[in-house]
């Protein structure tokens, strides 16, 4: 009798964590965190990073263990240009809307995620107002805006989430004579609303 009642349990947890990764899902929440220009060869963030925040929000909608991710945040980076030998710190804020698909493993409100995708990101300095960034976030307006590509993990532990990601330029941003492909690694703390 032990053993049947033992098997059924088992039966269940497994049908029931099948069936929240097949159900469709949908989630949404803030997040916050920093972003690093470098890693040293330790694998630890090393003192002479250039860091930036980022803060905004995130919603995901999934099912059959997929998952679309669309985010929106405001951040700051900063990065190092070398213009004739002289090196120049840089600061650009901009909107930043990821559009990340992954996969998900987990059940039971734990899981740890994959996702890659583009990023888009709309610059907010003296040329651009951040409410114009805003407007072109919502008419789709691409033109003139900064690209790049985000490949990450994270790990969901009931409503918080803890991702880590690696940021790859694909498109040069200006600064003064100079411009760079910035290149970075973000950390970031989610929390789930709904």
């Amino acid at each position: 009798m032990k053993k049947l009642s033992l098997n059924i349990l088992i039966i269940l947890a497994v049908l029931s964590s099948a069936s929240a990764q097949i159900l469709p899902s949908f989630q949404f929440g803030i997040k916050g965190g920093a972003n690093f220009t470098s890693l040293s060869k330790s694998g630890t963030f090393n003192s002479s990073n250039q860091a930036g925040y980022l803060g905004g929000v995130w919603m995901r909608v999934g099912a059959l263990g997929f998952n679309f991710q669309p985010e929106a945040y405001i951040t700051s980076k900063d990065v190092d240009f070398n213009n004739g030998g002289a090196t120049t710190t840089a600061k650009f804020t901009s909107i930043d809307v990821p559009l990340l698909v992954g996969a998900k493993v987990g059940a039971f409100g734990f899981g740890a995620r994959f996702y890659t995708g583009p990023l888009v990101s709309f610059a907010i300095n003296k040329d651009q107002s951040f409410a114009t960034a805003a407007s072109n976030v919502v008419k789709l307006d691409y033109k003139d805006q900064n690209y790049a590509w985000q490949a990450g993990v994270g790990l969901d532990i009931r409503k918080i989430s803890i991702d880590v990601r690696y940021e790859a330029g694909l498109s040069s941003q200006s600064y003064g004579p100079g411009s760079t492909r910035i290149n970075l690694f973000n950390i970031s703390l989610g929390y789930k609303l709904f």
